[in-house]
């Protein structure tokens, strides 16, 4: 048996991590001491590694329990397939984005000289294939991953602070 340090070093994750699963109910201590350990036996160390491995190809921990739990109604195909196609369209706006980037590299001009203005920004991000619901994905993504570059390349646009704080927020 297995304490939860233990199985959470044989699986190379936290020991917190162990507990957030066990909190989202994808596994289940074998048995629990008097003093209130958990102990985690084979089954649970095999339970943790397929939980790991899903987590590792981006199965949101949601959609874990129904791949584990083949009687829960969902089909295992059909959930694979949708993160699949998830990461497809992920994947098309990641390419969207280096088009752009590429669009700002072949004018270095712009880039060094800080000429790059909302609207031609937003020229070349239509250039790029992107619409107005791929362009606010766009930001939305930049806002919840860098929100302080993202201010500062907004103003770089030299769009006013009203303007910025409605981007922001989309």
């Amino acid at each position: 048996m297995l304490t939860v340090t233990q199985l959470a070093r044989k699986c190379g994750i936290s020991r917190a991590t162990v507990l957030y699963y066990e909190r989202e109910g994808l596994l289940t201590p074998a048995r629990r001491s008097d003093n209130g350990y958990r102990w985690y036996g084979a089954k649970e160390l095999e339970r943790l590694q397929a939980i790991v491995s899903y987590r590792s190809y981006g199965i949101p921990v949601a959609n874990i329990g129904h791949l584990l739990d083949r009687d829960s109604g969902m089909s295992q195909s059909r959930i694979l397939k949708d993160h699949f196609d998830e990461l497809e369209r992920e994947i098309a706006l990641l390419r969207k984005q280096q088009k752009a980037i590429v669009a700002l590299l072949q004018e270095p001009e712009l880039l060094e000289k800080n000429m790059v203005t909302k609207d031609r920004w937003v020229a070349i991000m239509k250039a790029s294939g992107f619409d107005e619901a791929a362009m606010r994905t766009w930001h939305q993504k930049f806002e919840e991953m860098e929100p302080e570059e993202h201010q500062k390349f907004l103003e770089s646009l030299g769009i006013g602070a009203a303007e910025i704080q409605k981007i922001r927020s989309l």
